[in-house]
C-alpha cells in the first residue's frame, strides 16, 4: 500500500472518489493555471518566493503539467510551468490522520503540513516552517493556502501565499485534467 492510503487509513474514503483514484494509481495532470501577486512591497516580495516555486514572473496565465505519485516512503509531485521550468515536492508522512501530519521539504525550506478533508477535498493546513533547520515563529511564517478538490469532474487546485504585515504576496490555481 502506497504512503497515502497507509497514512489516511480510514479516512482514504473521506476523499472524493477521483481523489483517491489520483493518489491509488498517480496520474499526469495538466491545464491553464492563473497566477495574481500582490501589490507594491508584497508583489515584489511575492515574485521573489514565486520564483523559488518555479513560477513564470511575466505572464498571469500559464500551462502547467503535474505528475503525482506516491511510494511506501512518500508522496510526490513534479511540476512542470510553461512546458519547462520544473520543480519537485516530496512529502513525507508522519504519523496517521487526521492526528499526523506531512513534512513537505524544499531546499533550505521544510513544512510540518496537517491534512483537513472538506467537501471530499484535500486541504492543507501549515502548522510549521523551519529555515535552514530553524523554527520560523508564528507571527512571521508565512500563511499559505493550499487546497485541491473536484469541481466538475477537473481537479481544482490553488495555492496562495501571505506574510503578516506585508499582506498578500503571490497565488496560483486553476482546473487540471487527468492526461
Amino acid at each position: 500500500m502506497d504512503a497515502v492510503q497507509t497514512w489516511f487509513a480510514a479516512g482514504f474514503n473521506q476523499l472524493h472518489p477521483m481523489l483517491q483514484d489520483l493518489h491509488r494509481h498517480g496520474g499526469q495532470l495538466h491545464g491553464q493555471i492563473d497566477i495574481q501577486y500582490g501589490h507594491g512591497l508584497a508583489g515584489l516580495v511575492g515574485k521573489r518566493f514565486a520564483a523559488k516555486f518555479g513560477l513564470p514572473l511575466s505572464v498571469s496565465s500559464t500551462a502547467l503539467d503535474v505528475h503525482i505519485h506516491s511510494d511506501d516512503q512518500a508522496l510526490y509531485w513534479q511540476r512542470t510551468f510553461a512546458g519547462a521550468t520544473q520543480r519537485q515536492s516530496v512529502f513525507s508522512p508522519v504519523g496517521y490522520w487526521p492526528a499526523g501530519y506531512w513534512l513537505e521539504k524544499t531546499g533550505a525550506v521544510q513544512l510540518v503540513l496537517a491534512v483537513q478533508v472538506i467537501d471530499g477535498g484535500w486541504h492543507w493546513q501549515p502548522l510549521q516552517c523551519r529555515l535552514f533547520g530553524v523554527r520560523i515563529p508564528l507571527f512571521c511564517m508565512p500563511q499559505v493556502r493550499a487546497y485541491k478538490s473536484i469541481e466538475n469532474s477537473q481537479y481544482r487546485f490553488y495555492v496562495g501565499v501571505s506574510l503578516p504585515v506585508l499582506g498578500f504576496l503571490f497565488s496560483y490555481s486553476g482546473l487540471l485534467e487527468l492526461i
